[in-house]
């Protein structure tokens, strides 16, 4: 018998019973939309980590303190102590660079008027950040390098959190505000930039650096330290070259051990890759997860081909008594399982696709389509009616067709 007259043998005997065909199919077209929406799912989480960590600056290297015997930071243990210092001395050694900032942070209680709000995030720095951090004033000005030289008490907003102490972001320009128990002028107010990981940019105050040293941080809690130094280099091409100036002028400016210098230096990339290697884990369990699912539906051809075999077991000995080969039966009952799994595939795929689309428009979770999910998963899911298929196919061709043409 023909391939083509086998086919259409085989897809008369799933018409046959199309709402039992419809119904087998449903675990592969499951399994296929889960196959590609979880892989959607865990690469729209990986497009999104990698976006907060590129928004918080160009080619960005950041110097902090590391752990050591004793502690971590400013006053622990044995650890090189980054200082306000090192600031200066890092935009005027090292070449490559577009800016140098840094950060001290603390938690104060914020009073405007009959607003009081607890554990407000103080964020000491420099007029660099601004650059460095590509960060951008709505109304008024940021920091200035007059600010920190003279220690001016003047304190640049977050959007939500001026929002929030004046009722309108505009109303906070000039206006006093309460930090501890120092006052402040607002001298401005940033865009809005919304939550990077568990930080909230838009509640937060910015100020001079040197403030914070005098009045949030005493000496005896590290004084002039600071817990991160941000240094934008050039261009990618020069990252590498730039990180070494930084770890030399460190090393030499703190006359600390180089292979052991305290301090470590890190690149956006090098936390995109730690975070990716998690997302990678989750993107394997999300795989595997569907792969059950694609293997439910698998299971669940074999059982329904299972019952075909026996409810047509005249039928197929009526075949070879007219002169079908078995090899003519078993490619029949393999081709009804394939087309089954295909189907399913087919339509599993368009769920998938429409499905991915659908839950990053309406869900909270990015989603990012990933190309190659969908051919792999149709395969999949054609491997998947030709495994679980041939059992059945093979049971059916070896039949006696004697005694199939005897059973009722």
């Amino acid at each position: 018998m023909s391939l083509q007259r086998t086919l259409q043998v085989a897809w008369e005997g799933l018409t046959l019973n199309k709402g039992r065909s419809f119904l087998t199919t449903l675990g592969v077209i499951i399994g296929v939309a889960a196959v590609i929406i979880m892989l959607a799912v865990s690469a729209g989480a990986e497009a999104e980590i990698a976006d907060q960590i590129n928004s918080l600056g160009a080619n960005l290297i950041m110097v902090q303190p590391t752990m050591t015997r004793g502690g971590f930071g400013p006053g622990m243990g044995q650890s090189s102590q980054l200082s306000y210092d090192d600031i200066n001395a890092i935009a005027e050694n090292v070449t490559g660079i577009n800016g140098v900032s840094a950060e001290q942070n603390t938690s104060q209680i914020v009073q405007a008027g009959d607003v009081t709000l607890e554990d407000v995030e103080i964020l000491g720095t420099t007029s660099g950040l601004q650059g460095v951090r590509d960060y951008h004033v709505a109304l008024g000005r940021f920091l200035t390098d007059e600010d920190n030289d003279r220690e001016n008490k003047v304190a640049v907003l977050g959007y939500d959190l001026a929002a929030e102490l004046f009722g309108e972001a505009g109303n906070a320009l000039g206006q006093k505000v309460k930090v501890g128990s120092t006052q402040f002028t607002v001298v401005g107010v940033m865009e809005p930039k919304g939550v990077v990981g568990i930080t909230d940019y838009d509640q937060r105050i910015y100020m001079p650096l040197t403030v914070v040293f005098a009045k949030f941080t005493p000496m005896r809690f590290g004084g002039d330290q600071v817990r991160l130094i941000y240094v934008s280099a050039e261009s990618r091409d020069v990252i590498d070259d730039v990180m070494a100036q930084v770890t030399r002028l460190l090393v030499k400016r703190h006359e600390v051990d180089a292979s052991l210098p305290g301090f470590s230096l890190v690149t956006q990339d090098s936390i995109i890759d730690a975070q990716s290697s998690t997302t990678e884990a989750f993107r394997s369990l999300l795989g595997w997860v569907a792969a059950i699912s694609l293997l439910v539906g698998g299971i669940g051809i074999m059982n329904i081909m299972l019952v075909s075999v026996t409810e047509r077991t005249r039928e197929i000995g009526l075949r070879q008594a007219l002169g079908a080969r078995p090899r003519d039966v078993r490619l029949q009952f393999l081709l009804e399982a394939v087309v089954l799994s295909l189907a399913g595939g087919l339509a599993g795929v368009l769920a998938g696709v429409g499905g991915s689309v659908l839950f990053g428009i309406l869900g909270t979770m990015r989603t990012e389509l990933v190309p190659t999910s969908v051919p792999l998963a149709f395969l999949a899911a054609a491997a998947v009616g030709i495994f679980f298929g041939y059992y059945p196919a093979t049971k059916a061709a070896q039949l006696d067709p004697i005694v199939a043409l005897r059973r009722e």
